[in-house]
């Protein structure tokens, strides 16, 4: 285990093993027998590239060599920074089988957190497109290296006339596999970010063993197999998509992976059809824009299951998506960390737009408490606690956060607040932590917080959230002025400045002489947010 993270104990990786959960799979391999059998098969199409197995297996092992001779050696971690382009997959499974696990940054993701990624896990490596999006990733590139003294390798998947190019690290056409022992199943594959509600994203170990299983569990509960086709239209690096089953479960089982830079539906509607998908993942606000397209497109979604997540939906407008579209739709809660509970294809109407469903395992384990960590009864609302052989024991050099958000036998506190119905169906009914949830990306209060008090016309500041028909949920940013004029572009410019990801800049700004205060004397958020949305 890489040090700093915690491991499952050995009773209950034991059982696990024995159960068949864990089966000592490396994600490295997560597609070489489907290159051996049939390697004309296509893996990945990004726009007009079409990429088969045997392809994608050979860049892989080519890349894996390229960067153990360049000084990348196994238990060394690497940020990578990648869109959804078929870079981010030869790039993740070379580390993979290196044993060398990646961090998945967002492509929002700017100074501030790419070098936090950096300084904490001592990457020696960090991979980047050259643009995306207008967006000059060389540059940020060379402010990290100058504040990170262990990253030594910067490689671009594009030009460069400045660092290493993905092509220039490969390996010659006539390599094999990379000459090190694999990796122990039981070891960390790689690192998600969790949504953060205290600043800077906690990282999150994931092994080969329970994201193998993650994967497997995953495509066999969404029917999915190597005639499937899975198109990655949120961004790759998030668990969602990754691996639920996601464009790693795709690779598995033989099964197309398609990748889109974005859910819109001008763009995905057209791969839809040309691609025959039978199974995407979206946010609630994505599919919402869908179902007012769909009359624009003469797309035929009848053979479409999609995964929705990552933000409240609300029951009408699940009735109102599967009419219009025609699909199939399952509603899933899921987090980094682990635990996932999804509807099933068998579920009446009822539980399929009004609940969370069932938990993947039958191994997980959930507990509906109080505050004082008591269990509640059947459609009692208290936080949600959870444990399982895909949910981590711990964040990666987190002591005091492990602290809290475990408890000492083990449980994840999700600060989820939910109920479980009499029929054992997972309702969620809202949070316990300070987050907003901007159509599945997770801002924390705390952290856009202290950004913001840093400027120099702003006494105080409390962020809140304010609902919004498209994504959910959007950040209010209340200000206490120092005496200065102040205005949302210049406060977002501020921000920005910092280093901050786009998706955590205010949306809107509020300036007030005072904030509602509790009889303890700190913000009153739920009075906060009463006054935000009598301004709506």
């Amino acid at each position: 285990m890489v040090p700093g993270c915690v491991a499952w104990p050995d009773d209950f990786a034991q059982r696990y093993r024995s159960a068949g959960y864990w089966r000592g799979e490396r994600l490295g391999d997560v597609m070489r027998e489907w290159a051996r059998a049939d390697g004309a098969r296509t893996a990945v199409v990004a726009g007009n590239r079409r990429t088969s197995y045997a392809e994608l297996n050979m860049r892989a092992d080519r890349l894996a060599v390229g960067l153990l001779r360049i000084g990348v050696r196994p238990g060394d971690r690497v940020v990578v920074q990648l869109p959804n382009m078929p870079s981010f997959l030869e790039v993740c499974i070379a580390l993979f089988r290196l044993g060398a696990p990646p961090v998945l940054a967002l492509p929002q993701h700017r100074r501030s957190e790419i070098e936090y990624l950096s300084r904490l896990t001592e990457a020696v490596a960090y991979v980047i497109p050259d643009r995306y999006q207008q967006y000059d990733y060389q540059a940020l590139a060379r402010e990290v290296c100058r504040n990170v003294p262990t990253l030594r390798h910067v490689i671009v998947a594009g030009r460069t006339a400045e660092f290493v190019t993905l092509a220039d690290t490969m390996a010659g056409p006539e390599t094999g596999p990379p000459p090190v022992a694999p990796p122990d199943p039981a070891d960390v594959a790689f690192f998600l970010l969790s949504g953060g509600t205290t600043g800077l994203p906690k990282l999150i170990p994931r092994t080969h063993d329970d994201y193998a299983y993650q994967l497997r569990a995953t495509a066999e509960a969404m029917r999915f197999d190597e005639r499937g086709s899975y198109l990655a239209a949120l961004p790759v690096a998030h668990n969602a998509a990754l691996g639920c089953p996601g464009v790693l479960g795709a690779l598995r089982v033989g099964g197309k992976v398609v990748l889109a830079a974005s859910p819109s539906p001008d763009e995905v509607f057209p791969l839809i059809a040309r691609e025959q998908v039978t199974l995407t993942t979206l946010v609630p606000a994505y599919l919402t824009l869908w179902a007012e397209a769909a009359e624009l497109f003469d797309v035929d979604m009848s053979r479409l299951v999609v995964e929705v997540g990552g933000a409240r939906l609300e029951p009408s407008t699940a009735r109102e998506v599967r009419r219009r579209l025609g699909c199939e739709l399952l509603r899933w809660f899921g987090m980094a960390e682990g635990m996932l509970s999804f509807t099933r294809f068998a579920d009446d109407e009822e539980v399929a737009v009004t609940t969370e469903g069932r938990p993947l395992s039958a191994a997980d384990e959930l507990r509906i408490v109080d505050a004082s960590d008591r269990p509640l009864g059947r459609d009692q609302v208290g936080e949600l606690l959870v444990r399982g052989p895909y949910t981590i024991r711990g964040y990666y050099k987190a002591d005091e956060d492990n602290a809290r958000a475990f408890t000492s036998d083990g449980f994840l506190r999700t600060g989820d607040l939910a109920r479980i119905t009499a029929r054992s169906d997972l309702v969620i009914e809202g949070r316990t932590k300070d987050v907003i949830n901007r159509g599945g990306e997770k801002v924390s209060a705390e952290e856009l917080e202290a950004h913001l008090r840093t400027h120099a016309g702003v006494l105080d500041a409390a962020v809140v959230a304010v609902p919004d028909r498209g994504l959910g949920e959007k950040t209010c940013a209340c200000i206490i002025p120092s005496g200065a004029a102040l205005d949302a572009r210049e406060l977002r410019r501020h921000v920005a400045a910092r280093g901050l990801a786009e998706y955590k800049l205010p949306d809107r700004v509020r300036l007030m002489e005072s904030f509602p205060a509790t009889h303890l004397g700190k913000v009153d958020k739920k009075a906060l947010r009463r006054v935000v949305a009598g301004d709506a």
